[in-house]
């Protein structure tokens, strides 16, 4: 049976159990908006997690409006085609935000007083293995000089971007050598992806959120686009025509983005075990459940509260 978990530390959360836990928390609940996280939640990066698609196909005839709400620095769109590309039915979606998306549209506008001061060199910071990303539209110069940057733009934290538009790949002890010269000059960063890890086919990959993380012990200025930030959950909220936060459900794997991002916003969320805390939980496979303690004392580690704890993602 579904448990309800406090959002008090003093009370301990109760672990979901049931393998029907998605079922049993959409009747109960008849939440309009679900928010999902993707990686972690719905797939590990190469495949669909069991059972992940068919919930979906459930939740949406159930009458839920789905959301995709994630930290990558892809833009919206091309998080839509590689969940196609991974066999999920994009129609089921009303859209997806990401906070890539966020990144481009405040880059673009420059409506931000924060944003508009910005200038437009910059170092960037990106993807090479998992494909480069486009800042077609931004009008910004790429520099590899940091006396010529005006702001750092960190998407990935395999490659640094090219004039030219290609990448050169680095690894990631030559990138915060970098940023220790940034940090001297005291230009502010401006991070695609809050996270600092991700689900990669069950092993860990270092995200952008670290290197974020490295300049602010820098001393460095950050402005983190994305979880656990509220202004992505408007976004997600508008997206779905929801005003009523009580309204809303965010489904993630990470305590600080998704879970945190979720209290910040007054929104219930369901914090997925067998995601990027699955090692923290001491798990080993995808079906394992986690220990009624150990989750205990990972919610107070990192001072987020999920409504519900479940293991998987599965109806």
């Amino acid at each position: 049976m579904i448990s309800r978990c406090s959002m008090s530390t003093n009370e301990v959360p109760h672990l979901c159990q049931s393998f029907s836990g998605i079922q049993q928390l959409a009747e109960t609940r008849p939440f309009k908006a679900w928010f999902l996280d993707q990686f972690g939640v719905l797939h590990d990066g190469k495949k669909p997690y069991p059972g992940a698609i068919s919930t979906l196909e459930k939740l949406s005839n159930y009458g839920a409006k789905l959301v995709i709400i994630s930290n990558s620095s892809r833009r919206a769109s091309t998080t839509m085609e590689k969940l196609k590309n991974l066999g999920f039915d994009h129609s089921l979606f009303i859209g997806a935000i990401t906070s890539g998306e966020l990144t481009h549209q405040y880059l673009q506008r420059r409506d931000d007083s924060w944003f508009a001061a910005l200038g437009r060199s910059c170092i960037h910071m990106t993807w090479s293995d998992r494909g480069a990303i486009s800042l077609e539209g931004l009008g910004l110069h790429i520099v590899e000089n940091v006396e010529d940057a005006e702001f750092i733009l960190v998407h990935g934290t395999e490659a640094l971007g090219h004039p030219t538009g290609t990448s050169l790949p680095m690894k990631l002890e030559d990138l915060e050598k970098i940023l220790e010269c940034c940090a001297v000059k005291k230009i502010p960063m401006v991070v695609a992806n809050p996270d600092f890890v991700t689900v990669d086919a069950r092993s860990l990959h270092v995200m952008p959120g670290t290197l974020a993380a490295k300049y602010e012990k820098l001393g460095g200025e950050v402005k983190w686009m994305g979880k656990p930030d509220k202004v992505i959950y408007r976004s997600a909220m508008a997206m779905a025509c929801v005003e009523d936060a009580s309204e809303c459900i965010c489904v993630g794997d990470s305590l600080h983005h998704d879970i945190k991002g979720a209290n910040l916003a007054g929104i219930q969320s369901a914090f997925i075990t067998g995601g990027i805390h699955a090692s923290e939980l001491g798990l080993g496979s995808y079906e394992e459940v986690a220990d009624f303690s150990c989750v205990q004392t990972l919610v107070t580690k990192y001072d987020a509260h999920p409504s519900y704890v479940l293991p998987f993602f599965t109806w």
